[in-house]
């Protein structure tokens, strides 16, 4: 106790904390280290912006190639260790979960605003000044952005409308697809509405996403239903109006708890040994096919003999590993779940247009239709695309455009694209910073600079000449009634987005907004930096492939 209570103030910080501690304390050591690793960390996937955004090929621990310009996947994969780098990676994380898209907003914004809050360090700004200009231009940037909105979706129901939003969503991802694919997405989401709710909200949940391999992206479709990527069991593949009963568990007879000893003593106790068990399990299937059941769906084995009497009564018989998929296929057919052999009461069994067996590019899959007028919980978007990548990358995109319809549920309203917000934002900003006194104008105009990196990133990634283009999109929000000016990635210059229905969902940038700023204020509160040492032993030498090493 008396050696733990003695300090070798000598040796300052790290005479107090165990062996093995690192700290980082001061503008040097804490704060620029930390820029240094956002910085480094938004130039990577600041290339990624964009419908001309490029891919990054990620190889993770477990040797799996991933292809992608996805931000939220890149960061994922990537396993980012540095503390302050890893709190962006996390809001822009939050930003996936939450509203899908604009997840490398976050990140390119984030970085931008610590890259310049390093410049006002360097010329002698403390960081609370900073902290304090970056919140006061946070809080006018979400007074101007309501008044920046150019559209407001009317009716959620209606398709048009609806593609048309999320079109620029879908471009980023699928630059060439996007018409098609917001067709698709919103076919999907207006399956699952509720026919009662006049301002329906979208479940994510609902609508699922099955990938096969094979064919192009336009072979892709949508089944009123559910999908399941595997054949079915027996001889039954097409039931029409069908009348489903779900099992819990597995259809086979049940073994005792208890070892028992059976003892034969001549034939005919040979030959009729497994007759009960076999005239009980017909009796379990006659009941069920007595309830007008023809197909049953079992989460669980299913033993030889239960297959065969199934097969006898010409019972479809569909196995489903998964409990999720389970209780998505009762949301879909409007089942319950039983978990007992026998046969269900009415309320307890679903119903379905059309259950088949199809063959799509060499693998069976078994089709849920609803082919009527029927309610259902549950649609399926059916992808195709010729390699495994690219039907991940289309999964994505098409994630990204649930996510917006989910979002225009709660806030239909619509912000110019293509950068056009963006620059308008940087411009009044700079007009704010002016009628500021005191040294918050410096953090205020670096955060009206910041914003400049959208649409400066998405001439870079087109292949233009960044400093021309953003004196022509500077030059052209100077002008009156301009302030829906963006930049054109086909014409490389300066164009009004609304006649191009090129939008961004309202609450989607506003929240990556609030995201980017939380993440930077809390890295530039940060002073010191004290690391514990890792858990765990000695680490085994790397294997070197080298021969001659």
């Amino acid at each position: 106790m008396a050696k733990s209570m003695a300090l070798n103030s000598a040796a300052g910080v790290g005479g107090m904390l165990k062996d093995g501690h690192k700290t980082f304390e001061g503008v040097a050591g804490a704060v620029v280290r930390n820029i240094e690793a956002c910085k480094a960390l938004a130039s990577m996937v600041q290339t990624s912006l964009g419908p001309y955004g490029m891919n990054k090929l990620v190889v993770n621990h477990l040797e799996k190639i991933i292809v992608t310009s996805d931000c939220a996947t890149i960061m994922k994969e990537l396993e980012v260790q540095h503390p302050a780098a890893k709190m962006l990676v996390m809001a822009s994380e939050m930003q996936e979960t939450e509203y899908g898209d604009n997840t490398n907003f976050v990140i390119s914004f984030g970085g931008e605003l610590l890259k310049l809050a390093e410049d006002l360090i360097r010329n002698g700004l403390h960081t609370s000044e900073i902290v304090s200009g970056y919140q006061r231009a946070y809080e006018k940037a979400l007074e101007i952005l309501p008044k920046l909105v150019v559209y407001t979706v009317k009716d959620i129901r209606d398709r048009k409308e609806m593609a048309m939003a999320i079109k620029s969503v879908l471009a980023t991802k699928q630059y060439g697809y996007e018409e098609f694919l917001s067709e698709l997405v919103v076919e999907a989401a207006s399956i699952t509405y509720s026919p009662s709710s006049k301002k329906p909200k979208l479940n994510i949940d609902s609508v699922r996403i099955a990938k096969i391999k094979g064919g192009n992206i336009t072979q892709s479709t949508v089944v009123k239903g559910m999908v399941v990527l595997r054949d079915s069991e027996g001889l039954v593949k097409h039931v029409k109006n069908a009348k489903v009963q779900v099992f819990g568990c597995g259809f086979e007879a049940s073994s005792t708890e208890a070892k028992g000893t059976v003892l034969i003593k001549n034939a005919d106790d040979l030959l009729t040994y497994n007759r009960s068990e076999e005239s009980k399990l017909e009796e379990i299937v006659k009941g069920v096919v007595a309830t007008g059941v023809n197909t049953v769906v079992v989460n669980g084995s299913i033993s030889e003999m239960s297959q065969h009497y199934l097969d006898k009564y010409s019972i479809m018989v569909i196995k489903i590993a998964s409990k999720f998929d389970l209780r998505r296929i009762c949301q879909s057919l409007g089942a319950t779940a039983v978990v007992r052999l026998g046969p269900a009461t009415p309320e307890e069994l679903g119903s379905c247009s059309l259950i088949e067996v199809k063959e799509i590019g060499g693998k069976k899959v078994i089709v849920f239709s609803q082919e009527f007028d029927e309610d259902t919980a549950i649609s399926t978007i059916l992808v195709r695309s010729s390699t495994e990548n690219v039907l991940n990358d289309v999964e994505r995109a098409l994630d990204d455009g649930i996510h917006s319809i989910k979002a225009l549920g709660e806030d239909p309203r619509l912000l110019p694209g293509a950068g056009a917000v963006e620059l308008e934002l940087s411009k009044q900003l700079k007009e704010f910073a002016d009628d500021v006194l005191g040294l918050d104008q410096y953090a205020i105009r670096k955060f009206a600079e910041a914003f400049d990196v959208v649409p400066r990133t998405l001439a870079e990634n087109s292949g233009c000449v960044p400093t021309s283009i953003m004196h022509k999109l500077h030059l052209s929000h100077s002008k009156s009634d301009s302030k829906n000016f963006g930049f054109a990635i086909d014409e490389l210059e300066p164009f009004d987005v609304t006649t191009a229905n090129i939008y961004d969902v309202y609450i989607t940038k506003a929240n990556a907004l609030r995201l980017a700023v939380d993440a930077v204020l809390t890295i530039l509160r940060i002073d010191q930096i004290v690391m514990s040492k890792p858990a765990g032993g000695p680490k085994p030498p790397k294997q070197s492939n080298d021969p001659d090493a």
